[in-house]
C-alpha cells in the first residue's frame, strides 16, 4: 500500500488497477471498496494485522461485484454504501455472484455485497478518528455511485469515476445523461484549489482531478457530435470496445 495523504492508503490489484483504499487512524481502519482477487484481500488482511489496524466499517462506492468484497479477517464491522447501492446489491445479487466467476471462494462470495444503506454519511463509530468524509451521491457509473471527499486530507476518492486509464463508462442502465450530470455534481469538489489527491476505482492515484473531470467531458462531447475521439485512454485494454458501445448508445438515441 501506499500512503496517498495523512492515514490515507491505496493498494492496486493487478486485475484492472482496482484500487482499495484504507483510511486509518489510532489503530482504527475504515475500508473503502476492498478488491479484488482473493489473494489480494488475504494480502490486505496481512497488512492490516501488520499494522495492528482494527476495520471499524467498511464502504462500498457502487454495486458492481468487483468493489462489494469482503474477508472474514476483516471482521464483522457494519458496511455501508447509498440506498441504491445497497437495494441493486441486495437485489442483483445472483447477478453480482455469477460476475465473480466459477471458483471464487465461497466464503468470499457469501461475503461479497452484504451492505447497509446509508445517503446521508457513514456512522461515526465506522469512522476512525479524525475522518470526515462527505458522501457525494449521484447516478453516474452506476445507480447511487459515491465518491467520498475528506476535507482535511484534501483527498477525493471517486469510485470508478475520474480515471487517468479508464473512459467514461455510463453503466447501469446505459444512461449518459445520468453521467453528464454526475459530472456536474463532481465539478465542485474536483475543482478546488486545494485538492491534492484523486483515487480512481480503476487507476492512479494522483493530481489533477479537474484535468480529468474535463478529459471526461470532452471526450464524452466527442463521441455525441459523431466525431473520433483523440483521448489516449482508447488506447489501453478494454476501452475500443467501451467506445464502440458508447458510440452505437448515441447512435441509437439520436
Amino acid at each position: 500500500m501506499i500512503e496517498v495523504a495523512e492515514g490515507v492508503l491505496v493498494a492496486t490489484s493487478r486485475v484492472m488497477s482496482t484500487t482499495s483504499t484504507v483510511l486509518c487512524r489510532n489503530g482504527e481502519a475504515l475500508l473503502i471498496d476492498p478488491a479484488w482477487l482473493p489473494d489480494e484481500l488475504d494480502t490486505l488482511a496481512d497488512e492490516l494485522e501488520r499494522r495492528s489496524l482494527r476495520v471499524v466499517g467498511g464502504f462500498a462506492t457502487h454495486a458492481h461485484h468487483d468493489h462489494l468484497l469482503w474477508h472474514p479477517r476483516f471482521g464483522a464491522a457494519p458496511r455501508w454504501a447509498s440506498a441504491a447501492t445497497a437495494a441493486f446489491a441486495r437485489d442483483e445479487r445472483a447477478v453480482l455472484l455469477a460476475s465473480l466467476g466459477d471458483g471464487f471462494p465461497a466464503d468470499l462470495a457469501d461475503l461479497m455485497g452484504r451492505v447497509q444503506a446509508t445517503d446521508a454519511a457513514i456512522p461515526r463509530a465506522s469512522v476512525p478518528p479524525g475522518f470526515a468524509p462527505e458522501l457525494i451521491v449521484h447516478d453516474g457509473h452506476a445507480p447511487g455511485h459515491t465518491a467520498v471527499w475528506l476535507p482535511a486530507e484534501r483527498v477525493l476518492i471517486a469510485g470508478d469515476m475520474l480515471s487517468d486509464l479508464e473512459l467514461p463508462l455510463p453503466f447501469d442502465p446505459d444512461d449518459l445523461p445520468a453521467y453528464l450530470a454526475a459530472l456536474e455534481v463532481l465539478e465542485p469538489y474536483a475543482a478546488r484549489a486545494e485538492v491534492e489527491v484523486v483515487i480512481p476505482g480503476h487507476g492512479t492515484p494522483g493530481a489533477g482531478a479537474i484535468a480529468r473531470l474535463e478529459a471526461d467531458r470532452r471526450y464524452l462531447a466527442e463521441v455525441m457530435a459523431g466525431t473520433t475521439p483523440s483521448d489516449p485512454r482508447l488506447a489501453n485494454p478494454g476501452m475500443h470496445e467501451e467506445y464502440e458501445h458508447l458510440r452505437r448508445l448515441v447512435a441509437d438515441a439520436s
